[in-house]
């Protein structure tokens, strides 16, 4: 029987482009100050890359690199995108830590994280979308660690993903009267907005992130990792970050 708060808890998180190279320092561990101080600089080696790109010398790409080169390879197209939307999306996957704890600590968490990343490739539609994903492993839990009387780490994953759609253009009057409204083709298509469309539900808008949290739940139980629970519906645990859930 699943513990009470043992919840499985994905967030999507849109990222802007002015706002990608704080987002990939705060991620890769490259920014001169944290944003959470709770980070242990001498654990960074024990951060797991699920998905990493290079370029041809070897080098780690930037995630702007990332994304001007899917864009040069056309995997992607910025149809119709707006300097305000979002470039990227991020998924955050969690599970509390005394999961972890309860289960084999860090080698139990890159098993489900492994898994976990599996999925978001899922959801992202195709590993050519992916711009990084890590496991952080150096996140000090002080309550657990108060607790049990030794060092507890917060294992999470981030998956950084350019949000794509499979969009038709269509035949315009003017380019081919005769072939007006049929499809011309269908193209990848940055579009965080259709790719998480929002919908009314009892006079609210709301995203489409409520199915996202019952398909990462039932992805994980079917994969065998035991004790889970969903993350609790409407509630805003959902869109913490990975930093507030912990608590």
């Amino acid at each position: 029987m699943a513990k009470e708060n043992n919840f499985t808890v994905i967030r999507n998180d849109a990222v802007l482009s002015s706002q990608v190279s704080i987002r990939e320092g705060h991620n890769e561990r490259r920014s001169e100050l944290p944003l959470n101080a709770d980070i242990v600089p001498e654990r960074k080696e024990l951060n797991v890359y699920l998905h990493q790109n290079f370029m041809p010398d070897g080098t780690p790409e930037t995630y702007h690199q990332t994304i001007n080169r899917l864009l040069e390879e056309k995997k992607i197209v910025k149809h119709n995108f707006k300097p305000k939307s979002a470039i990227v999306d991020e998924f955050i996957l969690d599970v509390n830590s005394e999961y972890f704890e309860e289960n084999g600590g860090y080698e139990f968490a890159k098993k489900f994280y492994e898994e976990a990343y599996r999925y978001a490739i899922k959801e992202a539609g195709s590993d050519d979308y992916i711009v990084s994903a890590i496991l952080h492993a150096d996140e000090w839990h002080k309550e657990l660690s108060e607790r049990y009387g030794r060092d507890v780490y917060h294992y999470h994953l981030h998956v950084v993903y350019v949000p794509v759609v499979q969009k038709e253009v269509k035949w315009t009057k003017r380019a081919a009267p005769e072939l007006v409204g049929k499809v011309k083709e269908i193209i990848p298509q940055i579009n965080h907005t259709e790719k998480w469309p929002r919908k009314k539900f009892k006079g609210k808008f709301i995203n489409e992130y409520s199915k996202l949290q019952d398909r990462y739940f039932e992805h994980m139980t079917a994969a065998g990792f035991p004790d889970l629970q969903r993350g609790e519906r409407g509630s805003a645990a959902e869109h913490l970050t990975a930093e507030e859930y912990k608590y």
